[in-house]
């Protein structure tokens, strides 16, 4: 018996749109943004364990991948903050029509990265 439901386009025939990969990005920001929080308690854990403790917190802060793991989460709360409040002008109905919606994800990203540069850079 042949089934008359549409099939759903396989990943390597589906066009990529912008709507889609911020749609994606925003969820992967919450992931990573738990991901911060977790540090973040670590953190305050390690500060009441005393100095000991937190000089290891310390060290691996200082590291690259220390660095790099803390200004991408830096990145990924910007971007699903500024991400959220484009979602919240969805929800007041702006901002529907697809160039819309794509000049303010594009306004999102670039925001997001240079929100993330002033951050570290101050």
């Amino acid at each position: 018996m042949k089934s008359e439901s549409p099939l759903s386009p396989h990943l390597q025939v589906y066009k990529w749109q912008l709507s889609s990969l911020l749609s994606i990005t925003h969820r992967m920001t919450s992931i990573f943004n738990l991901t911060g929080m977790m540090f973040f308690a670590l953190w305050i854990f390690m500060l009441f364990f005393g100095e000991d403790v937190y000089k290891y917190f310390e060290i691996f802060a200082a590291t690259v991948i220390g660095k790099f793991i803390f200004v991408g989460i830096t990145w990924s709360f910007s971007y699903h903050l500024l991400n959220g409040i484009r979602h919240l002008f969805w929800d007041m109905g702006y901002g529907y029509e697809i160039k819309t919606a794509n000049l303010s994800g594009i306004f999102v990203l670039l925001s997001s990265f240079i929100l993330t540069f002033l951050v570290w850079a101050f």
